[in-house]
């Protein structure tokens, strides 16, 4: 076994065992699909630390010899505006709580160069397919051509805040938002999964698993999470109802505003969704009469 193939191989264990899955695809998809391919030429910059400045938090590797991008880091891809491929041990575990299966419909919200979309479509391989959605120009044309391969992948160069998107099984979301959109959430077929960045203010930002049930829309705030905003969905409006951390961590259920009032359980009150502290086995069905806010 050469190096390079012996660090993919131990990489791809790290990242199996981070997820917390215990699905074998996931191994083999990270042991399978090559990060440099989704890099660009090397040597290639790892952002060391959550805050980059100019001369600190940047260190290049020391030659373009993909062994060294096998490593749970942070590698830049616009270093300027801060975009990058991603942490692997976060989205090891963000993949391992969405359980994408064969057949399913995935929607990828900021795919950036491609690499998790990738991932993403192994995992939904044989029958599933994904569309990914890029906003950034340079980005949706080097993530169409890094998966020229994988066929049951499109790339869309767009707004997936004003676009409708797919029905999906799996909503993937990696950008900042206030609030998940009202079209993402009719997006999740019954039983589908929604994993997004919340941050509601500026000390707030949680990742959060949505299910798609008979009852409505589960939310699990699962850990403390940071992602650059998406364009579009990262701003509330004067009017919203904002969080403090404690406040968001108890949501327990989302709601669309034209299905129910927000009444005096909710966390959160932003645009066209709300967040409860109550959780769906608790809340009695939901009303398609609306009433006064209670706050």
């Amino acid at each position: 076994m050469t190096v390079l193939a012996e660090a993919r191989k131990f990489y791809a264990r790290l990242m199996a065992a981070n997820s917390g899955s215990a699905d074998p695809r996931l191994e083999d998809a990270f042991a399978t699909v090559p990060r440099e391919a989704f890099l660009g030429p090397g040597p290639w910059t790892v952002i060391v630390g959550r805050m980059v400045t100019a001369g600190n938090g940047k260190v290049v590797t020391p030659s373009a010899d993909p062994v060294h991008i096998y490593q749970d880091v942070l590698m830049a891809l616009d270093a300027d505006k801060g975009i990058n491929n991603g942490e692997p041990s976060l989205h090891a575990m963000w993949i391992g709580k969405i359980a994408p299966k064969p057949g399913e419909a995935v929607t990828h919200i900021g795919a950036g160069t491609g690499y998790y979309t990738a991932l993403l479509a192994r995992l939904v391989s044989p029958g599933g397919a994904v569309t990914a959605f890029e906003l950034e120009a340079d980005l949706a044309s080097r993530a169409t051509k890094n998966l020229e391969a994988y066929g049951n992948v499109t790339v869309i160069h767009g707004d997936a805040v004003t676009t409708t998107l797919p029905p999906s099984d799996v909503i993937y979301v990696n950008a900042g938002v206030a609030a998940p959109p009202a079209g993402w959430l009719k997006a999740l077929r019954p039983g589908g999964r929604m994993i997004f960045p919340w941050r509601p203010a500026e000390r707030v930002a949680l990742a959060v698993l949505v299910t798609r049930t008979k009852k409505g829309f589960a939310c699990n705030p699962f850990m403390g999470s940071w992602f650059i905003p998406c364009v579009g969905a990262s701003v509330a409006s004067p009017a919203a109802k904002i969080p403090d951390r404690e406040q968001a961590a108890r949501s327990r259920s989302i709601w669309l505003t034209s299905d129910k009032a927000p009444d005096g359980t909710a966390t959160a009150i932003i645009g066209d969704v709300w967040f409860s502290s109550q959780s769906l086995d608790d809340r009695p069905p939901a009303s398609r009469t609306k009433g006064k806010t209670a706050l």
